[in-house]
């Protein structure tokens, strides 16, 4: 059994589920995010709660699509009724970010000014050194802060670059020269 998937999902007032088939569509106050699940899972709705449920519990196939095709709903009504946010912290010397529309234009040592653009749906926010990147959908905001930080992963010995501000990068100690050999 799934504990994960056991567990049912409360849908919160103001998100309606609309469940034709497979095609699952979740309508929030912030957006509407839909999905195809797989033929095994089905959904069953009961008031205000939703319980996912498979054909073959024994199947270790099945089983392990039922916990995520759970997850996957839940982020879904937890994405169009609160959203999700992820924050990046640009450390260095004149390390700066500035976004104007969907463009986050960041200046990070490099002799260029590098300009990444947004994707759909995705808001991007700066304040001194924190960049905050938001939307409804859990996966794209995951996925657009790790392409952020890959432009300038920290740097180990002087601390410099772009991390999670919930990361902690491990310090290394430089050279520690030659100690008075004879």
């Amino acid at each position: 059994m799934s504990r994960i998937g056991l567990k049912p999902i409360n849908v919160p007032s103001g998100v309606e589920v609309i469940i034709e088939g497979q095609k699952v569509t979740v309508k929030g106050s912030k957006g509407i995010l839909s999905m195809v699940f797989p033929d095994c899972v089905r959904l069953n709705r009961e008031a205000d709660e939703i319980r996912v449920v498979v054909d073959k519990p024994e199947v270790k196939q099945e089983r392990s699509l039922w916990g995520t095709f759970r997850a996957h709903l839940q982020n879904m009504i937890q994405g169009v009724s609160e959203g999700f946010s992820r924050s990046l912290e640009v450390n260095g010397v004149g390390y700066r970010a500035n976004v104007s529309g969907n463009i986050l234009t960041l200046e990070v040592g490099y002799s260029h000014d590098v300009n990444f653009k947004l994707p759909e749906g995705i808001a991007a926010k700066v304040e001194k050194s924190i960049v905050t990147i938001s939307g409804i959908d859990k996966q794209i905001v995951g996925e657009t802060a790790a392409q952020i930080r890959r432009i300038r992963k920290p740097e180990p010995y002087k601390g410099t670059g772009i991390k999670y501000t919930d990361e902690t990068v491990r310090r290394k100690a430089g050279k520690a020269g030659k100690a008075g050999t004879a």
